[in-house]
């Protein structure tokens, strides 16, 4: 049981980390490359990458769950420990995930609803645009971090708990 337990996380992690590479590397930057935008406007661009944004964070808090969980089954049926970094690790991700998809995502498709807006002022559109490329910058950085944690994530979940009880002893 444990080591089909270990192979589902293994499985759920591969899948969480390579979503994560394709947004991160593939989809996101496609999005405003020079043969999209040739394609459609930057604003249509915005709005199609905010639609998989919106679809790639509810994956993402699945995946997560989905590991969550996986992982406090690994924990029971092996109860020598070494699983305190792996909560942790888990906890933030899907925690910085969470804050990212529900509490930033949100405020920049309004910043950009309102940047593009035919009645917005140019007083005001100017205003949402930079306070979009900060909100941006932070959400790239949250995701760049998460990215790293889900590769840490999957690195432990293939090497299982042994791995853990290493850097612990």
């Amino acid at each position: 049981m444990l080591s089909w337990i270990r192979w589902l996380a293994a499985v759920v992690a591969g899948i969480w980390l390579g979503a994560a590479v394709f947004l991160t590397v593939g989809a996101g930057p496609a999005f405003f490359s020079p043969a999209m935008l040739e394609l459609m406007p930057r604003e249509t661009a915005g709005r199609a990458a905010q639609l998989i944004l919106s679809r790639y964070f509810v994956l993402v808090q699945i995946l997560g769950i989905a590991a969550a969980l996986l992982l406090f089954l690994e924990s029971r049926l092996q109860p020598a420990g070494g699983f305190r970094r792996r909560w942790l690790l888990l906890v933030g991700i899907i925690g910085l995930g969470a804050f990212v998809g529900y509490g930033l995502q949100p405020r920049l498709k309004e910043l950009h609803r309102i940047r593009y807006a035919p009645e917005t002022s140019a007083e005001v559109r100017e205003s949402s645009r930079k306070t979009f490329g900060a909100l941006h910058g932070v959400s790239q950085s949250a995701n760049l971090l998460m990215l790293v944690g889900v590769l840490v994530h999957f690195t432990w979940a293939v090497r299982g708990a042994e791995a853990e009880r290493k850097l612990e002893g």
